[in-house]
């Protein structure tokens, strides 16, 4: 009798050794199963992450369909020699002119890439030119802009919330064509040339902060308005200003003079923002190779 229950005692440990080995067992099994998908999910992150590219000075190429034939346009991206990976770099466009190309502003901005104050992307134009009508590029360029900013957020250490704009004469129009019709860009820099006739401010145009400039004495863009190259017809450019502050509910302007030129401020716009128009007195058709303006440009767009 008592062997019997001393079996039946036995018995029965065993059975709850048993029972709590399986459950444990059963634990570790769950344990191991969270961790394999969470390994998973790191290892697609770290996919992610390793796919994102290298930012460096470089020329990239951006297919776009032109006419019923795949283009594979380039674009070029300059940066500092060491890239810093702790910081996101602001981003700078440069837009030639017409019959220039995109190497162009390599050496423009060389001092501020150099220093690392931002990233320019240097877009070349088709045939030399940007598509505002009558140009020879027969190209959408404002797609192809959205083409490049799309290629853009695949490489590291850029702040795609700070994105800017510079465009000279072809180039600029093309600058106030994107600021009409977009909302990449926080600041647009208009050089040598100003709104259109056939270039209206539109009901979806976003507020973004403006710096046009204009040389009083250019023979090609009539500082104020009329026939310019192709068969544009350019407003006046001091109304052009107007226009877009006007556009941003902008204060009246300040007006102030740097020795002989005019700059006229229209401050506490919408969002923060701010329209300026300087006027060039001497200036004619190639005010942007001022290094002093260049700089004046920076120091605005850092503002926004």
């Amino acid at each position: 009798m008592i062997n019997i229950k001393l079996n039946f005692n036995l018995n029965v440990i065993i059975l709850k050794i048993f029972m709590i080995i399986k459950r444990y067992i059963f634990n570790i099994s769950k344990i191991i199963l969270i961790l394999f998908f969470i390994s998973c999910e790191d290892n697609d992150y770290a996919t992610d992450f390793n796919s994102t590219k290298e930012l460096k000075t470089e020329t990239i190429f951006i297919q776009q369909n032109v006419s019923g034939v795949l283009e594979q346009r380039p674009v070029i991206i300059q940066t500092e020699l060491n890239i810093n990976t702790n910081k996101l770099y602001p981003i700078v466009f440069g837009l030639h002119g017409n019959g220039g190309t995109n190497t162009g502003f390599l050496n423009r901005l060389k001092r501020f890439t150099d220093d690392g104050e931002f990233v320019g992307i240097y877009p070349q134009g088709i045939q030399r030119s940007w598509n505002l009508g009558s140009e020879a590029s027969r190209a959408d360029d404002v797609q192809f802009i959205n083409l490049i900013i799309e290629e853009l957020k695949n490489y590291q250490n850029l702040d795609m919330n700070k994105v800017y704009v510079i465009g000279n004469s072809n180039g600029s129009g093309m600058a106030n064509k994107l600021g009409v019709e977009t909302n990449h860009f926080k600041a647009i820099a208009p050089i040598v040339s100003q709104l259109m006739e056939s270039m209206p401010l539109k009901p979806t145009t976003q507020p973004l902060s403006v710096f046009q400039v204009n040389g009083a004495l250019d023979p090609i863009i009539p500082i104020s308005g009329g026939p310019g190259p192709g068969t544009h017809i350019f407003l006046d450019a001091l109304e052009s200003a107007k226009l877009w502050a006007n556009k941003f509910n902008c204060f009246e302007p300040q007006i102030r003079m740097i020795g002989e030129d005019t700059l006229y401020e229209f401050k506490n716009c919408d969002d923060g923002k701010e329209v300026r128009y300087l006027r060039i007195e001497n200036g004619e058709h190639n005010v942007l190779n001022s290094l002093f303006l260049i700089n004046e440009i920076w120091n605005f767009f850092q503002r926004f």
